[in-house]
């Protein structure tokens, strides 16, 4: 990032039907990694593959309809409703510039069922508050259904019983359906309960990814960690 380096020498294969939390001070590198691992950046160094072929070889359509990339900002620019604001998911899916079929209709209405927003699927996306907002960028992922979930900081805007109802329904459908999902989390209540590995970075000289448990205790070894249960 600039003259900056955030990752180095770092080597991860991320498993199918697994859930990854990345965690790390602000300015870290966090969302960077995110967007590597999406295809928006290219490292410096190295390469990052999906099925044994690199993203940035894969067309961008395709691309698009194997990784799916929640931003840590939910802004929406442009005038429409929450229906046709989680359609947007399914465009990597459509064979006809923004012709929305039966089958694109069914899974938004689905996705924003997951999420508990189908009552406001006719509402006008500004008219949102930042956590239902929050909840219709998830279901535009849910509807787009890619191989990869890349979510940064998918738990802002929602209250504590929302965070957990999310996560919750992201678990399962990860579990479920053999999917990938990496996102970054602040809160070590939420990497415990929800992520099989943790991936830390910014605390030590090179990042660590372990279980909860490994990386538990390597951070009490922190000074401003020593009091974390």
């Amino acid at each position: 990032m600039g003259n900056r380096t955030l990752l180095n020498n770092f080597s991860a294969i991320f498993q199918a039907g697994k859930i990854y939390g990345v965690l790390g001070p602000n300015g870290c590198g966090k969302t960077t990694l995110l967007h590597t691992l999406a295809g928006l950046r290219k490292p410096a160094q190295g390469s990052v593959s999906l099925e044994e072929q690199s993203i940035h070889c894969l067309n961008p359509k395709v691309r698009a309809k194997k990784i799916g990339l929640l931003l840590q900002d939910t802004a929406f620019h442009f005038p429409s409703t929450v229906l046709e604001t989680v359609l947007l998911g399914r465009y990597p899916h459509q064979t006809h510039w923004f012709y929305d079929s039966t089958k694109d209709i069914e899974q938004a209405k689905q996705a924003l069922s997951q999420v508990k927003l189908d009552a406001l699927a006719n509402r006008p996306i500004h008219q949102l508050s930042g956590g239902e907002k929050r909840r219709v960028a998830l279901a535009s992922i849910l509807a787009q259904d890619p191989a990869v979930y890349l979510l940064d900081e998918p738990s802002s805007h929602l209250d504590v019983i929302q965070q957990f109802e999310v996560l919750s329904l992201l678990v399962d459908q990860i579990k479920q359906h053999q999917k990938l999902l990496i996102m970054t989390l602040h809160d070590l209540t939420l990497l415990r309960n929800f992520c099989d590995e943790i991936l830390v970075m910014g605390f030590f000289d090179q990042p660590l990814l372990g279980a909860y448990s490994t990386i538990h205790t390597a951070l009490k070894a922190l000074p401003f960690f020593a009091r974390v249960n």
